[in-house]
């Protein structure tokens, strides 16, 4: 029987014996730590890499989803997260952060279940998917919509929510550039050639940049411009290898 980690993170000690009594239901799940800080939390989640966290997100000193933030870029397997507090006004900040679930306290063990269950059914799918790719792959038989990989796991993204990619020298990772102005790392292992051959629409402009040329505008003394809402970016520079290829794709003269 396949096996899954569990951490949980929770400054109420009586929550914490809750949540574990209720996942003792479940033979397939270890809960492998628990933590009432967001420092000693965050030591677990590196230690034992869990497949399934539960995080309240009223800690002492930051937010559950700032906890995350924190550890977005150590966080490099495969980890859902399940949010629980006691008040609601949480919910939708959760969801924004790519939460797998969210429970409200108190839960029933029905509302637990229906959680455990949904996460089992979700791994399920992820063995049967025969796609594993490094950080992104296609989920439509148009190509415009991608899984791409966050420290929660993973996200929905469609083509025309990405501007650009750009590599980051000091953290050795590509990082796509979001029409609502965030910006999404990709895994560590992720290269050009991961992210171009997704969708004809993405071109590479130098060693550091790639396009999505959905939104390219105007192309001004080797200047990429792009639509709104990228057109602030004033840096997408074509570099004298790749020229050649933008010539022949648009019949620059």
């Amino acid at each position: 029987m396949k096996c899954f980690d569990i951490v949980i993170i929770d400054d109420d000690e009586f929550c914490i014996q809750a949540l574990k009594k209720g996942l003792s239901a479940h033979a397939c799940f270890r809960v492998k730590g628990e933590a009432q800080t967001a420092s000693a939390g965050q030591k677990l989640i590196l230690e034992h890499r869990p497949q399934l966290l539960f995080l309240d997100i009223e800690l002492p000193t930051i937010t559950g989803m700032e906890l995350l933030q924190e550890l977005r870029d150590q966080i490099i397997w495969p980890m859902q997260v399940v949010f629980y507090s006691a008040y609601d006004k949480y919910m939708l900040d959760a969801l924004r952060s790519a939460a797998f679930d969210y429970l409200l306290k108190p839960f029933t063990q029905e509302e637990l279940d229906r959680v455990i269950n949904r996460f089992l059914e979700y791994d399920k799918k992820e063995l049967s998917n025969p796609v594993r790719l490094s950080s992104l792959s296609s989920v439509s038989p148009k190509g415009n919509a991608f899984m791409a990989s966050t420290v929660t796991g993973y996200k929905v993204l469609h083509l025309e929510q990405i501007g650009y990619v750009t590599y980051q020298k000091d953290r050795k990772q590509w990082m796509a550039i979001l029409n609502d102005q965030s910006q999404l790392l990709l895994k560590r292992n992720t290269n050009a050639n991961d992210i171009l051959r997704y969708s004809p629409s993405f071109m590479q402009i130098n060693q550091q940049q790639i396009i999505n040329t959905d939104y390219l505008s105007m192309i001004h003394d080797r200047r990429c411009m792009l639509y709104p809402p990228f057109n602030h970016a004033s840096d997408l520079c074509i570099s004298r290898n790749f020229y050649g290829a933008l010539q022949e794709r648009f019949s620059i003269l």
